[in-house]
């Protein structure tokens, strides 16, 4: 399966190891995702996502969602969906 990019991280919040990206695409609770930048590069799987503190189980394009990551982030990593 073709990669695509879904957006770029634009803020980490280190303390919950959160990132938040703005969408170029649909998202949702299920997919996997990978996120590469620096010497990051991993795949994992959207357990959970959040719009404005409040959980949702799908995103569209040009919403910002935060998702819980196992790895620190920075920003402008990419996101792309596997």
């Amino acid at each position: 399966m073709v990669e695509k990019e879904i957006g770029r991280v634009f803020d980490f919040f280190e303390r919950v190891n959160v990132i938040a990206i703005e969408l170029t695409d649909t998202l949702k609770v299920g997919d996997t995702i990978r996120i590469v930048g620096g010497e990051t590069d991993f795949k994992q799987v959207v357990d959970s996502m959040q719009i404005e503190g409040k959980n949702v189980s799908s995103a569209k394009k040009g919403q910002s969602v935060g998702i819980k990551v196992s790895q620190k982030c920075h920003k402008d990593y990419r996101v792309y969906k596997v």
